[in-house]
C-alpha cells in the first residue's frame, strides 16, 4: 500500500479525533520548502501544530519515536512561518495512529494524542 494513502488515512483519523476533542482544525498539510505541518488546530486560544504518525504495528517502536530532532526542527520552522511562535500561545503535539487492514478495509485500532510532545 502506498505511504501516501496510509498517511492520508492517519491524518483523517487524527483530524476527526481532534475535532471530537473540541479542537478547531485551522489547516491541514501546511507545506513549505523548509518544512511541513500535518494539522494546525486551535483549542482554548492555543495554536497546536500536530505531527501525525501512522503505523500498522509497534514492532519497531512507538510511532512518536519517529519524530526525531531533525523532523521537529522542520516542523518548528514551518510553524514560525505560519504564526509568531515566540509571542503566541503555541504547542507541538504528536498524534499516533495505529491501524489494521488494507485499502478499503483499513480501520483505526488505537489513537494516542501526546500533548507538548516536543
Amino acid at each position: 500500500m502506498k505511504t501516501q494513502t496510509i498517511g492520508s488515512f492517519g491524518e483523517d483519523a487524527a483530524a476527526e479525533f481532534l475535532e471530537d476533542a473540541d479542537y478547531e482544525i485551522l489547516k491541514r498539510n501546511f507545506r513549505l520548502k523548509i518544512g511541513e505541518v500535518d494539522i494546525i488546530a486551535e483549542k482554548d486560544g492555543c495554536t497546536v501544530f500536530v505531527e501525525v504518525k501512522t503505523r500498522k504495528s509497534t514492532a519497531f517502536g512507538e510511532p512518536a519515536e519517529y519524530v526525531d530532532s531533525r523532523k521537529q526542527e522542520r516542523i518548528r520552522r514551518a510553524a514560525a512561518c505560519y504564526t509568531d511562535v515566540v509571542n503566541n500561545n503555541v504547542r507541538f503535539d504528536v498524534v499516533e495512529v495505529l491501524y489494521e487492514g488494507d485499502g478499503e478495509g483499513m480501520r483505526v485500532t488505537r489513537i494516542n494524542h501526546i500533548e507538548n510532545a516536543f
